[in-house]
């Protein structure tokens, strides 16, 4: 990467299943000249899903990562995946992106994963423009689309450009800054494109659509406004420029337009990239905390010049090379051979080879620089979300937020020869993504796997299959149902055990209470005076932290709890840690019973896109689910019916829409909250566990 950081960009492409990421970012590799042909998602041939998963499938299953030129700039891309089961992979991306190019689909307009993809980049405060796309497809709706931006995602959306029909058939895109047509030579599939003279019948709308545009810059420019409001003609870097100011303040987000398929429109989206996303130092400077005193806020600019600070955002496992950590450099050099330090193990890591990732291709470099991305060979004890720095100005970045998973399934391998390979494997798997979560049910001795859906998990057996030769044998998946109190309530519990020399002595008293949902876990010491001594506190919230594991109920963990110890006392010579994690062990189990306990059950958003003439099927079978339909919604020529029902009800359920639709119908599924279970449901959790 040349190191003028002020050419440097990177960017993710985000959005909905289907929208048509992977066929721009294809596209966007063909014009820049990394690729010399283009790979198509329907042919298993895109070069960003490299793996054998998403070339059966035709889905992006994991983010890839590439870099390529455009007009003197340095692009680095992520693809990510639209599928909810991955959206871990979105969120560690936009975690360490500058700015993303959201796609939408014109037919479909904003889709439920456009809207959880668009969360999560106002959670990071990512600058973005959106790309419509499909602009070429019957019953695409450019306008319908731009007002949904508006109204379903709570944004300021301005048009860049609008769609050029010539009898029904998407002829071009009209540059609104430019005012000119752009029309694309389809004998050199889109490479070639030239800018001619807007047509009569459009240069009104053209104009209209034009003055919008100039109004709402405006409101945040006084001498566009000035200008505007005389009449004055307004060159174009000034608009440029003030586009590219409220984009990256995030007041605005331009709204360009093409046929990703057709090569339309991907050169004009690449030319915003590089106009109106921010490049690393234009971003403000990353903060982190000092290891020993987390209330000292640091910052560093993205300068090389500064002490290095690095995010690890993603793991790979590859069987030829080990582990390949993915690296966001905020500031200062990473170089191959040299030592960098992680403060949150406390250990230092050597960095071996350094790469330059281009999907599962890989270019060995020497070094890299502030606001750069790149990945690493060697690290052995740094994980998702942690931090690399320099050991003499340690800094610890902010993490990810990792999602629960929701859904779980016993696994074991077809034969016992095997029992060690999969542990291994699983091991690794967890590691390279943190909403896989593995653990041994210890009651029946099985392995229990947990992800955020069915396909997850599908794809987790299949790559065990295939990449590390386990074959293994899956049970009926079941829900992840959660405990959690509806009351405060006290407890008092000693653990007192004599035997024939030192005893154990253990004595605490605790308050809990319940606290808002997605709120988790909360512990607070009101111990005064030494009734406790400061070394068993600890001792006391681990066994309240390993109680919590199994609930009262049904042996669900228990969440959304804040436990305050107010008192207890000890032993001089009996008492020990274990002893007070007995005590707080027993005494938050007891203080949970008396708490109202409840059994809370993951309510999912599922919207199934369907023809009208099934819709009356649809929403009665999604109703005799427990599902509550929310409302419905046109979608070109079909119907989107959004509901919220039950994971444990949804089981097997692409299976069943199949046949009510007569295969016309797809759906899309996503956790939205947690939800008492009603009475029924709650009898049989308890008789299960009795």
């Amino acid at each position: 990467m040349s190191k003028d950081l002020s050419k440097a960009r990177n960017i993710g492409i985000i959005a909905h299943i289907d929208a048509g990421k992977t066929t721009t970012t294809e596209r966007i590799l063909f014009y820049t000249g990394r690729n010399y042909k283009m790979g198509e998602v329907h042919d298993g041939a895109a070069t960003m899903d490299w793996m054998e998963q998403e070339r059966e499938r035709g889905i992006t299953i994991t983010s890839a990562t590439t870099a390529c030129r455009w007009s003197d700039h340095d692009i680095n891309i992520i693809d990510t995946p639209g599928h909810v089961d991955f959206t871990i992979e979105v969120e560690r991306c936009l975690k360490v992106l500058d700015g993303a190019c959201v796609i939408f689909d014109s037919v479909s307009g904003v889709e439920p994963q456009s809207e959880t993809v668009w969360r999560q980049a106002d959670r990071y405060k990512v600058p973005r423009i959106c790309f419509v796309n499909k602009m070429d497809r019957t019953g695409a709706n450019f306008e319908r689309t731009f007002e949904q931006i508006r109204s379903r995602l709570n944004s300021n959306p301005v048009k860049l450009q609008i769609p050029y029909f010539k009898n029904d058939f998407f002829e071009g895109i009209i540059d609104l800054i430019e005012m000119k047509l752009a029309v694309w030579d389809g004998e050199s599939l889109g490479a070639k494109f030239e800018l001619i003279d807007i047509p009569d019948e459009i240069i009104e709308e053209s104009k209209k659509t034009r003055d919008e545009m100039l109004e709402f810059l405006s409101d945040d420019d006084e001498s566009i406004m000035t200008d505007y409001l005389e009449g004055k003609n307004i060159d174009k870097d000034r608009i440029i420029k003030a586009i590219r100011r409220q984009t990256i303040k995030l007041d605005i987000v331009p709204v360009l337009c093409g046929s990703a398929f057709k090569n339309k429109g991907v050169q004009l989206l690449l030319d915003a990239v590089v106009r109106y996303l921010p490049s690393p130092t234009e971003i403000p400077p990353i903060k982190g905390v000092h290891p020993s005193d987390k209330t000292k806020i640091i910052e560093r600019k993205s300068d090389d010049k500064e002490p290095l600070s690095a995010l690890a955002f993603k793991i790979m496992t590859d069987p030829y090379v080990g582990t390949i950590t993915y690296i966001r450099v905020y500031s200062g050099v990473l170089n191959s051979g040299m030592a960098a330090f992680n403060p949150l193990k406390n250990s230092t890591e050597r960095i071996g080879r350094l790469l330059k990732m281009h999907a599962d291709k890989r270019e060995e470099i020497t070094s890299i620089g502030a606001g750069d991305i790149a990945a690493a060979v060697g690290l052995k004890d740094t994980y998702t979300g942690e931090t690399l720095c320099d050991k003499n100005n340690p800094i610890i970045l902010e993490s990810l937020i990792f999602p629960e998973p929701v859904i779980s399934v016993a696994i074991e391998p077809q034969t016992k020869a095997n029992q060690e390979k999969l542990g291994i494997a699983l091991h690794k798997l967890s590691i390279e993504d943190p909403s896989f979560k593995v653990k041994v049910d210890h009651e029946t001795n099985q392995t229990i796997i947990s992800g955020m859906g069915e396909l997850h998990l599908e794809i987790i057996v299949d790559r065990l299959k295939r990449e590390f030769g386990v074959e293994a044998n899956v049970g009926t998946p079941q829900v992840a149902y959660r405990e959690t109190i509806k009351k405060i309530s006290e407890s008092e519990q000693k653990y007192i055990k004599q035997t024939g020399g030192r005893g154990q002595y253990g004595h605490v008293k605790i308050r809990i209470q319940p606290l808002e949902a997605g709120a988790g876990f909360e512990f607070v010491s009101e111990i005064k005076g030494g009734t406790i001594p400061k070394e068993f506190i600890p001792s006391v919230e681990k066994g309240i932290v390993e109680a919590m594991q199994g609930g009262v109920i049904a042996g669900y963990e228990v969440v959304d709890v804040k436990v305050t110890l107010f008192d207890g006392s000890f032993h001089e010579v009996d008492s020990s840690e274990i002893a007070f994690k007995i005590a707080g062990s027993l005494a938050f189990k007891d203080a949970v019973r008396k708490a109202d306990p409840v059994v809370l059950e993951p309510i999912m958003k599922v919207e199934v896109v369907v023809p009208e003439d099934f819709m009356g099927q649809v929403i009665g079978d999604l109703s005799s689910r427990r599902g509550k339909v929310q409302g419905t919604e046109l979608r070109g020529q079909l119907q989107g019916v959004q509901s919220e029902v039950p994971l444990s009800e949804m089981f097997g359920y692409a299976t069943d829409v199949r046949s009510l639709t007569e295969g016309r119908a797809t759906f899309t599924m996503e956790f939205s909250t947690y939800s008492n279970v009603p009475t029924n449901i709650y009898e049989q959790l308890r008789s299960k566990e009795a």
